[in-house]
């Protein structure tokens, strides 16, 4: 019996993840079945059990998804040399955040990781480490901005990177929940917010 390609196994598990994710968006994690997944790809119960042996498992993977894209922008923003003004590191986290809003984007599946995690223990560890590396990341930029003369120094950057990954939630969390301000409106928000921090440094 000739070998699957790990390219075919690959394609296989990203068919199976993408029904889960149609699934999971029109219906919810908790009106979804394993059998509604496995209707929606058009796959046999066995080709699915192969790479997937729960419903858990699939939650947890599109979780891992949804979590790689954002880690990967926010690794660029924090690495650029020189270090980014804040606001225009908050302009471009926006921007990934708007472009995630879609029915096929990861924001609307990311609500719903949230949601779950407060009832699953293992998703909730997940969720923890994903968004205390995302917290992390805001809090090395406020470090190098710090050493580039461009925040006081007396700034925690622990505590100002917190509230720069703050705004991102807060921005994601109203255009989901409220069809809230625009990215251009919000960021007009944080802009005059930081100019004032600026006078008062002053």
């Amino acid at each position: 019996m000739p070998r699957v390609s790990d390219e075919h196994l690959a394609a296989r598990r990203q068919q199976i993840l993408d029904a889960a994710r149609r699934c999971f968006v029109r219906n919810g994690f908790h009106a979804t079945s394993m059998q509604d997944v496995i209707s929606e790809a058009g796959l046999s119960v066995g080709a699915v059990y192969r790479y997937f042996s729960s419903k858990h498992e699939l939650i947890s993977s599109i979780a891992e998804s949804v979590s790689d894209g954002a880690d990967e922008l926010f690794g660029a923003i924090v690495t650029a040399d020189p270090p980014p003004p804040l606001v225009d590191a908050v302009d471009q986290a926006l921007a990934f955040v708007e472009s995630q809003m879609g029915p096929d984007g990861a924001f609307p599946l990311a609500v719903q990781v949230w949601a779950e995690s407060l009832r699953d223990p293992q998703l909730a560890d997940f969720v923890a480490r994903m968004y205390g590396g995302f917290r992390t990341r805001f809090v090395t930029l406020a470090r190098r901005t710090q050493q580039a003369g461009k925040l006081p120094p007396d700034a925690d950057p622990e505590a100002v990177g917190a509230v720069l990954f703050g705004l991102i939630q807060g921005f994601a969390l109203q255009r989901r929940l409220s069809a809230g301000p625009d990215r251009k409106t919000y960021l007009g928000g944080v802009r005059a917010l930081l100019a004032a921090q600026s006078r008062t440094a002053d």
